[in-house]
C-alpha cells in the first residue's frame, strides 16, 4: 500500500511529530530514554497484549526526510516507511509505503483476504491522521 498526500505543514514539523511518537514508543515498551540521534537501528519488543508481541526495528532514519521501521510477529513482517519532502517553507509531500510478508501458506491467505478488506479503510484512516497532524499546527 502506497499513500501520497501534500500537508500544509513544515517538513520539518511533519518529521517532529513522526520522531517524538518513535521516541515515544520506545521509551514506553524499554524504560529507556533515548534521543533521536539514537533511533537509527534501534531494536525493541513490544507488546500488544498478553497473547501478541512483535519486534520493532528502526531501520532508516535520515532527519526531516526518511523514517523507516519493521515490525515482525511469528506470522509476519511489516515494513513501513514514511518519506516527506519540503514543497516550501510551510508544506510537504508525504508518502506512505507499507509492505508486509507473510509466513506459511494459510497466513498468506488470511492476509490477503483481509488486506483487501481492511485496506480501504485503513487508508481512509490514515489519511485522517495526517489530516489531524495537519490540524495541530
Amino acid at each position: 500500500m502506497e499513500i501520497h498526500q501534500n500537508l500544509n505543514v513544515p517538513a520539518t514539523f511533519f518529521f517532529d511529530k513522526i520522531a517524538d511518537s518513535a521516541i515515544y514508543d520506545v521509551e514506553r515498551h524499554t524504560g529507556k530514554r533515548i534521543t533521536r540521534k539514537q533511533l537509527q537501528n534501534i531494536e525493541y519488543v513490544k507488546e500488544f497484549n498478553k497473547r501478541a508481541r512483535a519486534k520493532i526495528t528502526i531501520d532508516k532514519f535520515i532527519d526531516n526526510a526518511v523514517y523507516g521501521f519493521t515490525t515482525s510477529t511469528t506470522k509476519n513482517r511489516f515494513y513501513v516507511e514514511y518519506r516527506i519532502e519540503p514543497l516550501d517553507s510551510r508544506s510537504c509531500a508525504v508518502v506512505y509505503e507499507e509492505k508486509m510478508e507473510s509466513f506459511g501458506f494459510i497466513q498468506k491467505i488470511n492476509d490477503v483476504t483481509v488486506g483487501i478488506l481492511w485496506g480501504f479503510l485503513r487508508k481512509r484512516r490514515f489519511k485522517s491522521m495526517l489530516k489531524q497532524i495537519e490540524a495541530t499546527y
